[in-house]
């Protein structure tokens, strides 16, 4: 009973559990290629759609009304194409939003999403009265058909019971809209066919025989009539992207939706091209009685056509009948549908923090989306109420706007598939053709008509039924001022809902290294992703330091949580590393600073609190850390890190990549055993990746990750930059939750002839040798100029070593390789002894015998410094090459 009593309790919805495709929560593998295709199909409404536009088209383009039912069928082809790429790259089902995201950024993702729901909220409204004005009159109340109070009513009733279908679970939705659409198509053959049928054997006075000149689009009257006709016509076509709003619950998720949004479009073209032709050959395009060209049947040419075709009397009455519930059924069936996009976009935008995380919720029975679902439908009842509340003419203005939001979201989907897989349209005829060239066009096409419409068509004061007159602008087409004036809304509120993001982002953006300048120990490249969602920016951050003697320092770190606070405590820590680093701290020691330092600040933001309680989750607890010294001159790796960060190395011999064990360390701020270092011996290049967890979020499981980012860098000879777009494009095909940070080093091995080093006994007389020694060197290596400063800088490094420290002592000269456009080359002098005493600078008084040499070789050099190693320390200098030398 308790157990009972529990379950009982809980919430019916859950967060969704993950953002990757398949990973929401919601239920996989419910749709076939057969339900897929019909909820493409019902979605576009077809018998409304073309009751509804048909009239339109005739009056636009006359005869020719067939061919430019079909050309509209071109764009949308274009689009479903790019639909089909996208999916097949990154299967998620907020389709617009979540790839727009991925190609261009959040802001014009959210827009995107912004655009579908504008469209699906006030098509769903006018669906939902539509519905309500068919149901009354299939049962013969057309008084109440008449009543806008009534069909209000009715439009709230389908609302509420076509959301409760969609809540329920998906494949009821399925076997609905499987018998809906049946019907629907049942029915409309059987209207073609019964119209083209009585054309030819008991025509109406109306007919006309079918002409190959309805299919010349050259027949039409002028340039200006043809766009009006393909402006109209093209968003019949609009809805089969439902089919792919649905993918993570479809079997194979990643090609069958993106097939079936294919399929659905080609199906479209021939239901509309048989049905206009048949309707226009029946009724000719007359302006009186059934004509299509009559003005008063242009809003409905199905409903006055059924009588005609089918009759009276018998079964003509009722097949007469059939026609208006296959209208219902058409509006029902596409209401139905609408909500379905609608909801997985929201609920997407919500799983990737662009909306209030509530939205993000799944049923924990269903495995739909409840919050997102609801609340849909719930603001789609809102905005009827609204709609309702207007005249008649705001209503119909704000329907035909709807044109705009689809050009607008369907333009964006064609652009960011070419943006999104430019990186590989080069690979092959087919990759350049359908990941480029066909959504290239779609999106050409798209935005050629919003511009069109917008400020063409739709902003001319006499279309339309409403006009709106706008401040230094003038009178303006309501259809233009409600459907820009929706989008430039949705600008307004992405601006507020991302502005954390888009801070975020800039700080992090400007606290990592803006690029990588070449090194004469490695080769390095890198990839910083951010994620996705609205909050997702966090911690990540990389890292490559030059470090005294030719030697670099490479980390990559990771500050647990998200936003600003964590942009700003990775900058901390960044600036911490490179201060420690400049003290050639070894990987160890360097850790466990800072880790010290990080248990300090945590403390001073909580006062008063026990250490490890009551601190912010985005608080530098917790942080993982990787950092490595590689010396160029032995080719020997330092490495140490704090908790779990990973390395993967490839031997330049066999390309296999091997993920070493490291000694474990804990994060930093937490409580575990010391940092240790460790050695690895590298051979001349060698690939080392650094990244951070994020970049196996989207692996499937554990084990996959590591194996994808080998098979990534087997190539191991090609550039780095190819390299990380490789790895990044297979382990993140998709919108990414977490940050990810991957570093690609390429290790290289001092040429011996840029070194020389000499082993000294701790004798007075071998500063005079040494110092010769060196200037004979410089003279071989060209370097005349360098070899005063050189032996004063030795001579005394040298003799202090014999007079405090004792023997053996060691002097080593490295040049280096001047860097173009970067650095001039430099030489490099170290003195080592066996002491652990670093000498101090100071300024001497004017009686002093002593402590003027460092100062001199301070003055003298570009900079110095000590750093310690297991027997002792060394003290180094720089001078940069002249100039003829680095040249």
């Amino acid at each position: 009973m308790g157990d009972r009593a529990a379950l009982s309790t809980r919430p019916a919805g859950r967060p969704a559990p993950g953002t990757g495709p398949g990973r929401k929560g919601l239920k996989s593998g419910a749709l076939g290629m057969f339900s897929s295709v019909v909820i493409g199909l019902a979605s576009t409404a077809p018998a409304y759609s073309l009751a509804a536009t048909l009239g339109l088209i005739v009056a636009g383009v006359g005869l020719q009304a067939p061919i430019v039912t079909m050309l509209a069928f071109v764009p949308m082809l274009l689009i479903a194409y790019a639909y089909r790429e996208l999916n097949a790259s990154n299967a998620d089902c907020g389709t617009a939003f979540t790839w727009a995201t991925r190609a261009f950024g959040p802001r014009t993702g959210w827009m995107g999403g912004w655009g579908l729901i504008v469209a699906d909220i006030l098509v769903l409204a006018n669906l939902a009265e539509i519905a309500g004005i068919y149901g009354f009159r299939l049962v013969g109340l057309d008084g109440l058909a008449g009543s806008r109070l009534w069909t209000t009513v009715a439009g709230i009733v389908w609302i509420v019971v076509l959301t409760a279908v969609c809540y329920i679970g998906i494949e009821i939705s399925a076997a609905l809209q499987r018998w809906l659409l049946c019907v629907e198509v049942a029915v409309l053959v059987l209207f073609a066919v019964t119209a083209l049928v009585r054309v030819y054997t008991s025509a109406p006075p109306t007919a006309i025989h079918i002409s190959a000149s309805w299919f010349d689009p050259f027949q039409v009257s002028s340039a200006k009539a043809l766009t009006s006709g393909l402006l109209v016509a093209v968003f019949i076509y609009w809805g089969w992207d439902t089919a792919v709003s649905v993918n993570e619950e479809t079997v194979d998720s990643t090609r069958i939706p993106g097939r079936a949004a294919v399929v659905s479009t080609v199906l479209l073209l021939v239901t509309y091209a048989l049905v206009s032709t048949s309707a226009q050959a029946f009724a000719g395009i007359g302006s009186s009685g059934i004509g299509l060209g009559n003005t008063g049947n242009s809003g409905d040419v199905l409903s006055g056509l059924g009588d005609a075709v089918f009759g009276t009397h018998g079964p003509g009455l009722v097949f007469s009948r059939l026609l208006i519930l296959m209208v219902l059924t058409s509006a029902l069936a596409s209401t139905q549908t609408t909500i379905l996009p609608l909801a997985r976009t929201v609920f997407s935008m919500a799983v990737h923090k662009a909306l209030p995380a509530r939205f993000a919720r799944v049923h924990r029975r269903f495995l739909t989306p409840t919050w997102s679902t609801v609340g849909m439908g719930a603001l789609s009842i809102a905005v009827l109420l609204l709609l309702s509340s207007f005249s008649r003419d705001f209503l119909a203005d704000s329907v035909e706007s709807v044109g705009l939001a689809i050009a607008f979201y369907y333009g964006l989907t064609g652009f960011a598939c070419l943006w999104y897989h430019r990186r590989v349209l080069t690979r092959s005829a087919g990759d350049l053709l359908c990941k480029g060239v066909l959504p290239g066009l779609g999106g050409l096409l798209m935005l050629a008509l919003f511009l069109y419409a917008a400020f063409g068509v739709y902003a001319d004061p006499r279309y339309g039924a409403t006009v709106v007159d706008l401040p230094l602008i003038g009178p303006t087409g309501g259809v233009t001022v409600v459907g820009l004036g929706a989008l430039l809304l949705g600008f307004v509120l992405m601006l507020v809902i991302t502005r954390e993001h888009t801070a975020a982002l800039k700080l992090q953006r400007s606290l990592l290294p803006h690029r990588l300048p070449p090194h004469t120990a490695v080769q390095a490249a890198s990839r910083y992703l951010p994620a996705d969602n609205g909050s997702g920016v966090g911690g990540d951050w990389f890292d490559v330091i030059p470090l005294s003697g030719t030697r670099v320092g490479l980390v990559v770190g990771d500050v647990v949580g998200h936003g600003l606070r964590a942009a700003a405590t990775m900058g901390r820590l960044r600036t911490g590393v490179r201060v420690l680093a400049r003290l050639d701290l070894a990987p160890d020691e360097l850790l466990a600073r800072l880790a010290d330092l990080v248990e300090q600040t945590a403390h001073e933001r909580a006062p008063g609190h026990p250490a490890g309680h009551g601190l912010h989750a985005d608080e530098a607890r917790g942080v993982t850390c990787l950092y490595a010294v590689y010396d160029p001159v032995s080719g020997q790796c330092s490495l140490a890190r704090a908790g779990r960060s990973p390395l993967a190395v490839v031997a330049p011999d066999t390309g296999v990549a091997d993920y070493p064990e490291l000694p474990p360390g804990p994060p930093l701020g937490g409580t575990g055993p010391p940092y240790q270092s460790t050695e690895l011996r590298l051979a001349p290049g060698s690939l080392l990746a650094f990244f951070t967890d994020g970049l196996f979020q989207a692996a499937d499981g554990p084990e996959a990750g590591p194996g994808l980012l080998a098979r990534a860098l087997a190539d191991h000879r090609e550039s780095l930059e190819e390299l990380c777009d490789r790895a990044v494009a297979t382990l993140l095909p998709g919108p990414v939750d977490e940050d990810a940070t991957l570093l690609l080093v390429r290790t290289r091995l001092l040429d011996r002839n840029r070194l020389a080093q000499w082993e000294l006994a701790a004798d007075p007389a071998a500063v005079a040798s040494v110092r010769n020694t060196v200037g004979k060197q410089l003279g071989d290596w060209g370097l005349d100029d360098l070899v005063f400063t050189t032996e004063l800088i030795v001579t005394e490094l040298v003799t202090n070593a014999i007079r405090y420290v004792g023997g053996p002592i060691q002097v080593r000269l490295i040049r280096t390789e001047p860097i173009s456009g970067f650095a001039p080359g430099t030489l490099i002098c170290e003195v080592s002894d066996t002491g652990h005493t670093a000498p101090n600078l100071r300024h001497a008084a004017s009686e002093d015998e002593g402590g003027r040499g460092l100062y001199i070789i301070a003055q003298m050099t570009h900079q110095w410094g000590t750093r310690y190693t297991p027997t002792g320390k060394i003290i180094w200098t720089e001078q940069p090459l002249p100039a003829a030398d680095s040249s």
